[in-house]
Parts: structure tokens; C-alpha cells; sequence
């Protein structure tokens, strides 16, 4: 545990000191936000420099490579897929920059390939891995089987929409990540699995030097660049441990943005234009009803951490 904190504070470092010259060179090279004309409160963020994820996923790709991945190979799973959906995050913050006009990736094909890494995660995890397995608080371990194959994929596709909706205000989806990662940490470190722990701590590191530049009014924003390769990889950090059963406790705050946004599209549908929320996701409501940004991240991750918090203690009991 003390060396995956070690490394923790490693990272955040190297990711504080990279910020300053990406924060600079992307605002030099005018690598601006275009802000949609629907939300019109987040106006004044339109030109705020994206993809501040590049301060986060190859931060803990270095660190990593670095410190945690010799005779480890495990670690390759999600190395791996932290690498492939940043740079897919990557391209398509591209195509969403001010100025644009091809515009970025789709929503489908973006989870097409999120789904097809998944599937070859669940391969992984059933092959080389051997994990078959999982973990049910006041129950034990239950077999899957081949059944992990298209879990892996279903739980590496929800997560990471749900963290991608979640960024859409300063701080909210970094914080929220770093809580969950670190209840990962705490649950592979139980486990005797320092080297997942020490993954865990690494990218709860990056995010925190990501958040000093994303904190409110935020310098940076964090991108699909950033958000597609933190959900996927706590997809990967929850399915390794065993613990996926879990996950939609701590990652609580996801879950509610996540299904905001389904179940306000399917009203909507439903009852020909009528809405349940005032907009979703969540986040948006809560600032539309009057909650300032910052009071809604802050109470947003008071929740995450309260939902980080009894994650851990049900996965103790399994």
C-alpha cells in the first residue's frame, strides 16, 4: 500500500508539472472548446482549452511503464485499454474544437469500439487472466465462465458513457474519478494485489494534477481524451478485482448521470417532448433549478465519496 501511494504522489507531480506547458501550447495553438448552443449557461467556457486528459492517461502510461508493469503483465489489460480509448477520446476532441467543421466521432461509433475493447478485455480476463469470477457481499465468489466475455464488455461500455456524461462541469468528473479509483485501491490493497492497487493510486495521482489546472474556473478541460480512458479503465480496475457488483455504489454519481440521460430520452420520446428533469444530465438540473457550479460538484462529490465509502465496506464483506 505505502508504494502505490508512493507512486500516487509520483504521478500527481509529474502531471502538476506537465500541465503548465500543455495548458500553455494548447491555448497557444487556440485548441479551444466549442460549446453547444443548448447550453447556453456554459456560454463563457466556450474557447477554454480541451483535452486536458493529455495531462492525465499518458501520465499514468509513463509511471506506469515506468514503475508497475515489469513482470507484471496483467497490468497490460489496462495499460492497454487506457491507451486505445484515449487516443480515441483524443481524435474525437479534434473534431469538437472552435472553428471545426467535420465535427467529432459519433456517439455510436465511439461505443462500437468501446464495446469491441471491451470484448477483447473480457478475452483477456477469461484467458490469460482467469478470471471467471464475482464477488457478492454476504455471499462469496460466484462462477461465470465464458459469461465474463460479454459482461466485460457490457460493464466497460456503461462505465465509460456514464463517466463521459458526467464531464460536463469543472472538477466534477476528475474528482469523481479519483474518489472511485482510490476505493479500488483500497480494495486490491485487501486483496494482496499491490500492483492493481498501485494502477489505481497512479491515476488517482494524474487526475489530481489534472484538477489544479481544472479547478474552477477551470484552465483546462478534461475531454473525451481524459473521460473515455478514466471510465474505461475503472471498467477494467472493477473487473479485476472481482468487485463489478460494487461499482454502481461507488461510482454512484455516475450511475445518476448516466440514467438521467436515458430516462429523460425515453420520456421525452414516450410523451411527444414532455421531460422529467429540466435538463439532463443531472449536473445540468441542479444548476438550471439554481445551484451554483461549484455547489453542485461539491455536493456531487460529498456523494461520491460517502458512495466510494460504502463500496469498500460491501466489498469487504464478500
Amino acid at each position: 500500500m505505502t508504494r502505490a501511494l508512493v507512486i500516487g504522489v509520483i504521478a500527481f507531480i509529474l502531471s502538476a508539472l506537465t500541465g503548465l506547458p500543455i495548458v500553455g501550447e494548447l491555448r497557444r495553438r487556440k485548441i479551444g472548446k466549442a460549446i453547444s448552443e443548448f447550453l447556453p449557461e456554459h456560454a463563457t467556457k466556450a474557447g477554454t482549452p480541451t483535452m486536458g486528459g493529455l495531462m492525465i492517461f499518458p501520465t499514468v502510461l509513463l509511471v506506469t511503464l515506468i514503475g508497475n508493469l515489469a513482470n507484471r503483465y496483467s497490468i497490460l489489460l489496462p495499460f492497454g485499454m487506457l491507451g486505445a480509448t484515449g487516443m480515441l477520446g483524443f481524435i474525437d476532441d479534434l473534431g469538437t474544437l472552435q472553428g471545426r467543421r467535420q465535427g467529432g466521432l459519433s456517439w455510436r461509433f465511439k461505443m462500437g469500439i468501446i464495446a469491441l475493447l471491451g470484448l477483447i478485455a473480457g478475452v483477456i480476463l477469461y484467458g490469460p487472466l482467469q478470471i471467471r469470477r464475482v464477488a457478492i457481499p454476504w455471499y462469496g465468489h460466484l462462477g461465470l465462465g465464458w459469461f465474463i466475455i460479454p459482461i466485460a464488455a457490457l460493464i466497460v461500455v456503461a462505465t465509460t458513457a456514464a463517466v463521459a456524461i458526467t464531464d460536463g462541469m469543472d472538477m466534477l468528473a476528475g474528482g469523481t474519478t479519483a474518489f472511485a479509483y482510490a476505493a479500488y485501491g483500497a480494495i486490491a490493497a485487501f486483496q494482496g494485489q499491490p500492483f492493481v492497487g498501485a494502477f489505481c493510486y497512479t491515476v488517482v495521482g494524474a487526475v489530481l494534477g489534472f484538477l489544479w489546472f481544472n479547478a474552477y474556473p477551470a484552465r483546462v478541460i478534461m475531454g473525451d481524451t481524459g473521460a473515455l480512458a478514466l471510465g474505461s479503465g475503472l471498467a477494467i480496475m472493477a473487473l479485476m478485482t472481482e468487485q463489478w457488483v460494487v461499482l454502481p455504489v461507488i461510482g454512484i454519481v455516475f450511475v445518476a448521470e448516466g440514467l438521467s440521460d436515458v430516462v429523460q430520452i425515453a420520456y421525452f420520446k414516450l410523451t411527444h417532448g414532455r421531460r422529467i428533469f429540466r435538463k439532463a444530465p443531472l449536473h445540468h438540473h441542479f444548476a438550471i433549478i439554481g445551484w451554483s457550479e461549484v455547489q453542485v460538484v461539491m455536493r456531487f462529490w460529498l456523494v461520491g465519496i460517502a458512495g466510494a465509502m460504502v463500496g469498500v465496506a460491501l466489498a469487504l464483506k464478500a
